[in-house]
């Protein structure tokens, strides 16, 4: 998996999540993610035509790479300047460094300008506190007229957690729903739930149930 930001866990706080949290996760190994695509991004935007890419959470660039790889003009933005330059070595060394711009947000505070013809946030989640629905609809809100909008999310704790707080997985219907898209002027093309494998921390196999949401917006 390209990245993942992984969602509340317990003993969590609020108050240490942030650039440093993140700066500090990735320095503790030299990859903490695979460097390939995301499996449901490689699958739903393997047929669409190349255009201008945001993605949002781009943890070490496997995504963006990856689109960039297929003709994308990519803006790959996340909160970790260190994950932001392993991006940015990832798609020197794919030769794909002329399509591809790195931009550091805190995506509670601040976005990246423009229209995009395909917005991805895959596993956007974090510890704390986190704005996740108004991010996904100011992510809404940069999409080109015959965009897309790709949501790829959690949907509930892996097999093998024991400790299961109370944490808000929404369905793909109310991933939709908290869109809030105007009426007539999107078209859901996806909302389900899969199931994937996962390894668990001591390497053994587990499964994990994910969703995913794609939504165009229309051209007129």
């Amino acid at each position: 998996m390209a990245h993942e930001h992984d969602h509340h866990s317990p003993g969590a706080s609020a108050a240490i999540v942030g650039e440093e949290y993140w700066d500090t996760r990735y320095r503790e190994s030299d990859k903490v993610w695979s460097g390939e695509a995301n499996d449901v991004l490689a699958r739903e935007a393997a047929a669409l035509a190349p255009g201008r890419a945001l993605d949002l959470g781009c943890g070490e660039g496997g995504d963006a790479v990856w689109l960039a790889r297929r003709g994308w003009h990519v803006t790959g933005t996340d909160i970790s300047g260190v994950a932001l330059e392993r991006a940015a070595a990832h798609a020197a060394d794919a030769g794909v460094s002329d399509r591809t711009a790195w931009e550091r947000h805190d995506l509670a505070e601040s976005f990246p300008a423009g229209e995009y013809d395909l917005v991805s946030a895959c596993f956007l989640h974090t510890f704390g506190e986190f704005p996740r629905e108004r991010i996904l609809r100011r992510a809404a809100a940069a999409v080109a007229p015959g965009g897309i909008l790709l949501v790829v999310g959690h949907a509930g704790w892996p097999s093998w957690q024991e400790d299961r707080p109370e944490v808000d997985f929404p369905t793909p219907a109310e991933v939709v729903d908290r869109l809030e898209l105007e009426a007539g002027a999107w078209e859901v093309l996806l909302a389900e739930e899969h199931v994937r494998v996962q390894n668990r921390p001591d390497g053994r196999p587990g499964t994990r149930t994910d969703n995913a949401v794609k939504v165009r917006r229309l051209s007129s």
